[in-house]
């Protein structure tokens, strides 16, 4: 296995200007698609602190309301309010004005301590498993994937593990067919596991550098449809030693702290490695990217804040704060 390093992973992924986005530059679309998040966390903590001459327990008090509203979590807030206090009682900060920095440092530090590489195997296929709840534009982003890859020079192939729902099945044949992807598929209602087996081999067989496999929306709720991943999982490891080599949630942004329990659920039965949030672009909660990465140790790989395939953006830590955080 090696390493993906950021460097490594834009090479891979690109700078996130495919699929007719037009000429915006990957910052300018960041900037843009968390206009939202942006309004509702930076621009009320900018309120909060306007005219105010000392930092006491109302000051404060406010500053807790806008960052737990914001979905940061009570987690990071209470975080960031102990570190704010901690410098007031020891005097290294008396300005409320300096509040800002202070809590654009631990949001970053804090996204900073979970973004590492990603593993990859020596030889190909790079096997990613992309699970999630219905409707959080799973199979949407495996398309935008399997775009990215392609533009970037790597052959792919789709599977469509979700066997259940038609319509799925369909969409994704669809992005194959736009991406120039191979797609493996089975009957409607055949087991998933084995629309896995065919696409590893296939795989294997072809020497294809990435394979996408989309799996059916499941509440992570139902233990039942949580196993069937576990099984996915298992089928995969005997034919490519080490696969899935990566396991991405799908999460919708918009759903905030529901989130939370979902990433949870899914990490403990699925192994997922790294997160993608999309529709990132609709919510003033996008600090649920900061609460999940906290809460559960896990990378974002990519988010997504738009439509278009070039709106699905790889993750970089400095690169988000810096959105949010400069006009």
């Amino acid at each position: 296995m090696k390493d993906y390093s950021p460097t490594m992973k834009r090479a891979i992924f690109g700078e996130g200007n495919q699929g007719g986005g037009g000429s915006l530059s990957l910052l300018d679309r960041l900037k843009q698609g968390i206009q939202k998040t942006r309004a509702g966390l930076v621009t009320k903590v900018e309120d909060v602190l306007l005219g105010k001459k000392e930092i006491d327990a109302d000051l404060l008090e406010e500053l807790e309301y806008t960052l737990i509203t914001a979905d940061l979590g009570v987690s990071t807030t209470n975080e960031i309010l102990e570190g704010i206090r901690q410098k007031v009682a020891r005097h290294l900060v008396n300005d409320p004005a300096e509040l800002r920095a202070l809590i654009r440092e631990h949001l970053l530090g804090v996204l900073e301590a979970t973004d590492r590489p990603f593993a990859a195997p020596a030889e190909p296929p790079l096997v990613i498993l992309m699970v999630g709840v219905n409707g959080s534009g799973k199979t949407t982003t495996t398309g935008k994937l399997a775009a990215r890859f392609a533009e970037n020079g790597k052959s792919v192939i789709m599977a469509a593990a979700d066997t259940f729902r038609a319509a799925a099945v369909e969409q994704l044949e669809v992005w194959a067919s736009r991406t120039g992807a191979e797609f493996i598929r089975q009957k409607q209602g055949a087991d998933p596991s084995a629309v896995v087996f065919d696409a590893l081999q296939a795989a294997k067989a072809r020497k294809t550098d990435v394979l996408l496999v989309d799996t059916a929306g499941r509440l992570h709720t139902k233990s039942n449809l949580m196993a069937e991943l576990e099984k996915m999982r298992r089928t995969a490891a005997r034919v490519i030693p080490g696969a899935p080599h990566e396991v991405w949630l799908v999460l919708d942004a918009t759903t905030g702290q529901n989130g939370l329990e979902q990433a949870r659920k899914f990490t403990e039965s699925a192994g997922v490695t790294g997160l993608i949030l999309t529709k990132l672009d609709g919510t003033a909660k996008g600090g649920i990217v900061v609460a999940i990465t906290r809460e559960l140790n896990l990378p974002v790989r990519f988010i997504g804040v738009g439509e278009q395939t070039g709106d699905l953006l790889p993750f970089e830590p400095e690169r988000f704060i810096s959105s949010l955080f400069e006009s």
